[in-house]
């Protein structure tokens, strides 16, 4: 199991490395410094891979606490660190700002436990984006509940789901229930996804019950003397179970879910650095496109045989899906367009491939017309129809594969044989059943 988690960890830094390599490309190039732009607008996407190659190898795993307000949050992790060092109390909104602190659990991995404030208490769009951050940074998540969860509750914990984070929910103050309340809230907690097309019923290991800052309580004392007296006592923090559930999901893949919220971080910026490059040169991509179709179209429609006419085509095809991609500042070679074509060619439902065909029977056409009696006027008339016909098609089709090219240029970033999607798909593909990535393989819908 080790062996496999330092194999996602390795794949993970080889996935990063590639993608700042691509993009060093475009400094080589001379494209950031010749577009000041567009440098600045990648600057914060190129600055989010180096410091997520940079976590990578430091090996810190990062935990975020979330939930609503009084829910415990700080409590749970001072808990877990053995002091009270985050700061808490009886009234609503004592974290202000996300905390964090280090927590080495074992003497062996090194874990940033981050507090967060109240969900319900996070107000305008700073607030919501600080919430938003913490969570893109998490490596695992706990989310912190009292009792029956409410609808806001319910609500935030979907939002956190959808964040493709692995999520444990902790049911603290369990010393203010009875046990027979305390079963019944456990088992509402498990059936939170029942009926809900977003999300299962919890499984046992993702729930944990703790009491983080036990309420303290009157203790009857009876002394030598026979006097008795009542003192009130704090027992201690009940937090052995969450602890230990913790170290068991680092010590059996702590790694790989490093490796995989690396690789989500690095997904997400390359799109996001593939989609403001398009965004900004989108009338330039637009000119070439229709400079290549009317090169195409005028091409096939002048040329007499039909053979060369397809070969043609398929060069001004490849030698467009290059100039697109030099636009974009990404290196392509020759392969790597013809299979970039190829994609497009089959995917578009066989559409395109229907037009070469139909492009074909009407070069042949239009070649026997011309070397049929070339002076002949209905064989003029004949050519001319058959070119014009075929040159419509051929632009439609140098258009068509332009604009897909332009969606597989921008997504493709992502994917090849280090891409991070490809990687996150490796990954998850080879996670054990008893693990808690093999629920987050569930979520997000994939099979193997």
């Amino acid at each position: 199991m080790r062996n496999l988690q330092e194999t996602h960890l390795n794949r993970a830094r080889a996935s990063l490395r590639q993608a700042l390599s691509w993009y060093g490309y475009l400094r080589k190039s001379g494209q950031l410094s010749s577009n000041p732009e567009l440098a600045g607008l990648l600057k914060p996407e190129l600055e989010a891979l180096n410091s997520t190659l940079n976590k990578l190898d430091s090996n810190v795993i990062r935990i975020a606490a979330f939930g609503l307000v009084s829910r415990g949050k700080s409590a749970v992790l001072n808990a877990l660190l053995g002091d009270k060092i985050l700061q808490t109390g009886p009234l609503n909104g004592v974290t202000q700002w996300p905390r964090s602190v280090r927590w080495q659990p074992g003497g062996k991995v090194l874990v940033e436990l981050i507090d967060t404030p109240g969900l319900d208490e996070i107000e305008g769009e700073s607030r919501a984006d600080m919430a938003r951050e913490v969570v893109h940074q998490a490596d695992l998540i706990l989310f912190v509940v009292s009792g029956d969860i409410t609808r806001t509750e319910y609500e935030a914990l979907l939002e956190l789901r959808r964040s493709q984070k692995p999520l444990i929910l902790v049911f603290n103050k369990i010393d203010l229930y009875p046990d027979t309340d305390r079963g019944a809230i456990y088992q509402n907690l498990q059936q939170l996804g029942a009926g809900h097309p977003e999300a299962k019923p919890l499984l046992p290991d993702e729930i944990v019950m703790v009491a983080a800052e036990p309420a303290a309580m009157e203790v009857r004392v009876e002394w030598p003397d026979g006097r008795v007296s009542y003192e009130w006592e704090t027992p201690p923090p009940q937090v052995d179970e969450l602890k230990e559930t913790i170290l068991n999901i680092l010590n059996r893949e702590g790694r790989s879910l490093l490796a995989l919220n690396a690789l989500i971080q690095a997904r997400d910026a390359e799109a996001a650095i593939a989609q403001k490059t398009i965004d900004l040169r989108e009338q330039e991509a637009e000119n070439i496109i229709w400079q290549f179709t009317k090169y195409k179209a005028l091409a096939v429609m002048l040329n007499p045989i039909a053979f060369l006419d397809i070969l043609g085509g398929t060069v001004a095809d490849l030698a467009l899906i290059r100039a697109l991609a030099r636009l974009y500042g990404l290196p392509m070679t020759s392969y790597e367009a013809g299979k970039i074509l190829k994609t497009i060619l089959f995917s578009s439902g066989g559409l395109l491939l229907g037009e070469l065909g139909s492009s074909f029977i009407l070069g042949l056409g239009k070649t026997t017309a011309a070397i049929t009696s070339p002076d002949n006027p209905s064989n003029i008339s004949a050519f001319a129809g058959s070119a014009i016909a075929q040159a419509g098609i051929a632009g439609y089709g140098a258009y068509s594969v332009g604009k897909a090219a332009q969606v597989y240029l921008e997504k493709g970033c992502t994917w090849g044989q280090l891409g991070a999607s490809s990687v996150i798909q490796e990954i998850l593909s080879q996670v054990d059943q008893n693990t808690i990535l093999y629920r987050l393989r569930q979520e997000l819908g994939i099979k193997y």
